[in-house]
């Protein structure tokens, strides 16, 4: 556990999810991972915690969405430049800076294979005050089939450089100073996020590729428990538990069809 997160600029800082019925989701994770939530903010925004410390956000979904969607905020600088890098790099501005309450601006974008994030600016801006923790913000993991052009985008936008990793199809997104993962021993101290290779698409006939997206992924104890749990309370097992390298990793859905990805850190045998 970290407890005490600081985060230069560039790297991811906050996890919110986009909801039909906040209401429901507000009761479905506070059931789910404990949290708590304060009232709520402008526009009905409601932020969670764990112990005390925030950890999430929970939003109104737009009309166009009639499903539950999790987006991560990088910290920038400057939001107005951050805007115009990701126009200048082939992304697209789903929403222009935004003013989301007393100390932020807020934008959210596409990439150019689809994958939607978000960044945030701020005197005092809200970030998460516990990762890396049971029920709270592990990490966040771009799956895209276009991880070369990927790694070119987000060098542009926030200085990122793609590690790939030998014999995996996991690459590892790192940025120089960064201590976001001091207290984490399974990554080092400077990655910030991490890319999934999706294999593109061999069939003789093409077919359009699967969207790209970026995946929000929650540390658990349990990821058996946890995902049962969460069945228990209207979600849906899309990926049930399995074993990978360091984690049990599993991915699941919230009623409103929302997914999220569970990690549970598996303790190398003595």
């Amino acid at each position: 556990m970290t407890d005490f997160v600081s985060y230069p600029f560039g790297a991811p800082c906050w996890v919110e999810t986009l909801q039909p019925d906040p209401d429901a989701a507000v009761a479905f994770f506070s059931d789910l991972l404990g949290w708590t939530f304060d009232e709520g903010g402008p526009n009905g925004y409601r932020v969670a915690r764990l112990d005390g410390r925030r950890v999430a956000g929970i939003r109104q979904a737009p009309a166009m969405l009639d499903r539950g969607a999790w987006v991560t905020y990088v910290l920038v600088a400057d939001l107005d430049r951050t805007v115009a890098a990701v126009r200048e790099a082939g992304g697209e501005v789903l929403f222009a800076p935004l003013e989301d309450g007393h100390s932020d601006r807020t934008a959210l974008f596409t990439d150019p294979s689809g994958a939607a994030f978000g960044a945030r600016q701020g005197s005092s801006p809200t970030v998460a005050e516990r990762v890396d923790a049971p029920n709270a913000w592990q990490m966040s993991a771009l799956h895209t089939s276009g991880l070369s052009n990927a790694g070119i985008f987000y060098n542009k936008i926030f200085g990122w450089r793609l590690e790939p990793q030998p014999h995996s199809e996991v690459s590892l997104w790192r940025l120089k100073g960064s201590t976001r993962r001091a207290a984490d021993s399974t990554l080092p101290d400077d990655v910030v996020a991490v890319a999934v290779a999706v294999a593109a698409n061999a069939a003789p006939v093409p077919v359009p590729a699967a969207p790209a997206y970026w995946a929000v992924n929650i540390q658990a104890s349990n990821a058996d428990d946890l995902a049962a749990r969460a069945v228990e309370l209207g979600g849906t097992v899309l990926m049930p538990p399995a074993d990978a390298p360091d984690f049990r990793n599993a991915l699941l859905a919230d009623p409103s069809g929302g997914v999220l990805a569970i990690s549970q850190v598996r303790k190398p045998s003595a």
